[in-house]
């Protein structure tokens, strides 16, 4: 991993920096990043949550004294998604966990396909916040099993319902932090906390610093051309894995 270190920092940083101001993105690019690179989907996925520990807890300490949180509703969504994640995790360290490589791409490409769609549908008034453990336990068991689902899944459906959308994700950012310690503590059990790696390391070195900054550009930035390239760039490397998977089984 030598090599790609500093660019690994570097799509830390750019992803932590998304992530903040749109409530997604960062466990899908790093993760299909990883992938890409030749880790086996449950490593991918291990190693960027262990980042995200640093970054997520950076990300919702930040919006906490940005007044961006909503405490009521993160313990909620912090229980549910903690228990979909464990056993997403668990699913995903299993022993059929290095088969899932073809279906984690498809479902890398589906949720890029996701955040498209969601940049591009209009905006429609806010609903009344219902079904949060559900929901949490969904976006926690996607979230482990892609290494990343909590932000389209959760954070997009928050902000779809609720008439603050710098409030809605500083909520999710908020109790994403809880769902990711106990998604890294799961995998730990499974793989040892040596599994993680230099990746992991340059995941937090590149996502740390931009934590901060992005709580305050959650409230300036133009959500709808940002939303589309990342949609864009997280589709593009799906299917680049499952063009090499086709590929291994062709040669």
């Amino acid at each position: 991993m030598d090599e790609f270190f500093w660019w690994i920092v570097l799509i830390g940083f750019i992803a932590q920096l998304i992530d903040g101001a749109l409530g997604m993105a960062y466990g899908l690019t790093s993760t299909s990043l990883l992938i890409t690179l030749g880790l086996p989907p449950a490593q991918a996925s291990a190693t960027v949550h262990a980042a995200e520990i640093a970054t997520t807890a950076v990300s919702g300490t930040a919006h906490h004294f940005a007044r961006n949180v909503d405490w009521r509703m993160v313990r909620q969504l912090a229980l549910a998604g903690a228990i979909g994640g464990c056993a997403g995790a668990a699913l995903l360290s299993s022993g059929i966990g290095d088969y899932l490589a073809p279906f984690v791409a498809v479902y890398l490409s589906a949720l890029g396909v996701l955040v498209i769609a969601k940049a591009l549908r209009k905006v429609q008034p806010p609903a009344a916040i219902r079904g949060l453990t559900p929901l949490g336990m969904i976006g926690g068991f996607l979230d482990a099993i892609g290494g990343g689902g909590w932000g389209p899944i959760v954070s997009s459906t928050l902000v779809y319902r609720g008439n603050e959308p710098h409030r809605m994700l500083g909520t999710s950012a908020a109790a994403e932090f809880f769902v990711t310690v106990t998604i890294t503590v799961t995998f730990a059990g499974s793989f040892g906390l040596e599994s993680f790696g230099m990746a992991a390391l340059a995941l937090v070195i590149g996502g740390v610093p931009a934590a901060p900054l992005a709580a305050v550009l959650v409230k300036i930035i133009p959500r709808k051309p940002l939303m589309i390239a990342v949609g864009v760039l997280i589709v593009g490397l799906g299917l680049l894995g499952i063009y090499r998977f086709v590929f291994a089984l062709m040669a």
